[in-house]
């Protein structure tokens, strides 16, 4: 089973992703990540959950093939698809619909079946239609046994009409903003600016103010109905917590068994979420220092986390100073790009060592002495994928911001960024400002329709959280967030462990954990501490 969780690797959300597609975030990959925020009330808005409507009942779905894959990929042969019209406006459910790709594997045994076991690979805006074939090849027989496994992509994602913000470069560093060298965010702000004008005037435009988490919640909803299904249990990942977590408030009576990996912060969503990279980077970032001065005879970055940290921020100086192009591909490497591709591969340990090896070629680049070996990994890391023709090019990104700008308000005034960016760079010099930097969210065209969902503790003790100790992308304490606000609806099980994936990555205690829950129902009486 860890072999093959192995195979997938996620370090950036494939959303403005020039890495190559084993590099890229997805649970084709390996689940997938992204968020948190301030809990902001929305003054003027209209009733937390609008009137029920169930579009989904009384309308079987029709299962059949699915949507073609990449040349080279594959699907367990099993798996099946269907669509599902839901509302576009749940409080206007007879209006417009948006189209939704659901995919399913009948893996339940008549004898033991529990019900299904509903995916989401986090993102925000990865698709999931391939999810249940990945999860037949990870979970053991004794789950796969009760469940039949179901994957879908989320509106505005993939293949459930998606949606675009018109933008032609969907690079790293639009998405993830780093200060210039000086520490000057006047770029950013204009940036961000004109990516929210593009959202704005594009052909989504009056689509995006719909696409949020609460909606997509609602659209489980809908395929729990056209199930036939009382209830479901589910399994997310990253950002796919707070998708579930939302899920477990507006329906709890409909939530059987509920596991969230790596967990976002529901009471800071969105522009607090991002502030806990800085500690998650500064608790993350020595296990990758570790293995650098554990092979200093090749990366020579220094024998001590120290040292290797100092050479890292110097190599960081340099790039933001003079961007290095990389040899045979169109790809400039800036420090804001190297900050990010290491954070990316942070989030697996595995990767560590692939990462240690892209510093010592990066700095042999800048230095104008890259080995034939340092060229080669830097034109597989950075070369350019062929473009997909099935979904916009922006689609993650357009659905990123959309979720990021319209689940909760943002601070509009520049100076708020301006003066907390200075001082996160200060503090946190390995994310150098980045998670305080201005987004096009402080420039949104429209407010958030409702207000930010509050995560409640009211229902059943039947979910289970696990977070890592050292997890960068939803860090420590993101997790401890998410525990406090279900209360006694969770167990939680920390692990001393880094990255940003808990299951199936070695630690028999977590696994046992998780695997009986889905078996039994049962979870331990109290938290949990696993080793990994």
């Amino acid at each position: 089973m860890n072999e093959t969780r192995n195979k997938r690797t996620e370090p950036i959300p494939e959303v403005v992703t020039s890495l190559p597609a084993h590099l890229q975030r997805s649970r084709g990959s390996q689940w997938g990540l992204l968020s948190v925020l301030i809990l902001t009330a929305v003054a003027g808005c209209s009733d937390k959950t609008p009137p029920d409507a169930a579009p989904g009942e009384g309308r079987p779905l029709l299962w059949g093939n699915c949507p073609a894959l990449p040349d080279g990929a594959t699907r367990d042969p099993r798996q099946t698809c269907a669509t599902l019209q839901v509302p576009l406006d749940y409080h206007h459910p007879d209006g417009r619909t948006l189209e939704i790709a659901i995919s399913r594997i009948a893996t339940a045994r008549p004898d033991s079946r529990r019900g299904v076991l509903l995916l989401n690979p986090g993102g925000p805006g990865l698709e999931g239609l391939e999810l249940p074939s990945l999860a037949a090849t990870v979970l053991p027989s004794e789950v796969l046994e009760r469940y039949d496994l179901i994957g879908f992509d989320p509106r505005g994602v993939g293949h459930s009409a998606p949606v675009t913000c018109g933008l032609t470069d969907v690079s790293l560093v639009n998405l993830f903003p780093y200060p210039a060298a000086d520490g000057s965010i006047d770029a950013n702000v204009a940036l961000a600016r004109e990516t929210a004008a593009r959202c704005a005037a594009s052909t989504s435009g009056d689509v995006l103010p719909f696409i949020t988490t609460a909606n997509t919640a609602r659209d489980m909803d809908q395929i729990r109905q056209a199930l036939g299904e009382g209830k479901i249990s589910y399994w997310g990942q990253s950002y796919g917590t707070y998708l579930g977590a939302v899920y477990a408030s507006l329906f709890a009576e409909n939530t059987d068994r509920m596991v969230l990996e790596g967990n976002v912060d529901p009471t800071r969503v969105w522009y607090g979420t991002f502030h806990h990279w800085s500690e998650g980077m500064a608790s993350r970032f020595p296990d990758a220092a570790r293995v650098a001065a554990a092979n200093n005879d090749t990366v020579h970055f220094g024998t001590t986390v120290e040292e290797v940290t100092a050479a890292y921020l110097e190599l960081a100086s340099r790039l933001d100073a003079t961007p290095a192009s990389v040899p045979g591909t169109s790809a400039r490497i800036s420090g804001g790009l190297f900050r990010t591709v290491t954070y990316s591969l942070l989030e697996k340990n595995e990767q560590l060592p692939l990462l240690v090896q892209l510093w010592r070629a990066i700095d042999n680049l800048t230095a104008g002495a890259p080995t034939a070996e340092d060229a080669a990994l830097l034109q597989q890391v950075f070369a350019q994928e062929a473009a997909r023709t099935d979904v916009p090019a922006d689609n993650q990104t357009a659905v990123f911001l959309a979720l990021a700008c319209g689940d909760a308000s943002w601070p509009t005034g520049i100076e708020v960024y301006r003066k907390k960016t200075a001082e996160d760079r200060a503090a946190h010099p390995l994310t150098a400002g980045m998670p305080f930097n201005i987004w096009p969210c402080a420039f949104w065209k429209t407010q958030p329709r409702e207000a930010v969902v509050e995560v409640t503790r009211q229902g059943e003790h039947n979910i289970l959280l696990l977070q890592n100790r050292r997890d960068n992308a939803t860090p420590w304490e993101s997790g401890l967030g998410m525990r406090k606000a279900l209360g006694a609806r969770a167990t939680f099980v920390e692990v001393d462990a880094g990255g940003h994936y808990v299951y199936g990555q070695g630690s028999s205690c977590v696994d046992g954990v998780f695997n009986t829950f889905l078996m039994t129902g049962q979870l331990p009486q109290g938290d949990v501490s696993c080793a990994n």
